[in-house]
């Protein structure tokens, strides 16, 4: 049944997840591709244009809204000005880093785009930072599921298992993460 759901939405769900934080959904599909679920090629492909594309749209909502979305989060607030001074150094480096940064994936593009930073630029080292992501990530989950075979060799049950376990963890792990930042 779940293998059925997979190979039917897999895809979708990764661009969906690429689009906001992203690594729980990567990591569960890299886990998936070594199941032979999905391609693993497909998924880092369609993880590179939903990320692509998610930070590109915070990054252009920060230029549209930004001061006004910070402002609605005191401790975005207090960091703004501090990241704008990173940022006049070290553009490069936090435009490509800061998809890695669990949390920041779209209040970092938000508060680059409120900066100096030119929108080519952006895009071109989002794009970069993306191509880096998607395989890296993915490929933590692909090998992930190499060591548990190994591991677990003919226990396709408990492969299932982990799948569903990686999937309700980064579940709860977000869910966490957002009440609390809520409080």
């Amino acid at each position: 049944m779940i293998e059925t759901w997979i190979a039917s939405y897999g895809y979708i769900a990764v661009f969906v997840g690429a689009l906001f934080e992203g690594e729980t959904v990567l990591v569960a599909a890299g886990f998936a591709a070594h199941q032979g679920l999905l391609q693993w090629s497909w998924v880092v492909l369609v993880a590179f244009l939903g990320a692509t594309l998610g930070d590109q749209l915070a990054f252009l909502l920060g230029r549209w809204r930004g001061p006004a979305l910070i402002a609605r989060f005191p401790v975005l607030a207090r960091r703004a000005p501090q990241v704008h001074r990173l940022l006049e150094r070290y553009d490069v480096v936090l435009i490509l880093g800061v998809r890695f940064l669990y949390g920041l994936r779209i209040a970092g593009p938000v508060i680059i785009g409120t900066s100096g930073v030119p929108t080519p630029r952006f895009m071109v080292f989002n794009a970069l930072g993306a191509a880096i992501w998607a395989p890296l990530i993915t490929g933590a989950g692909y090998y992930f599921g190499m060591a548990l075979k190994v591991l677990f060799a003919g226990l396709r049950e408990a492969e299932t298992a982990v799948l569903i376990a990686i999937l309700a963890g980064g579940f709860l792990y977000w869910l966490w993460r957002r009440r609390r930042s809520s409080r």
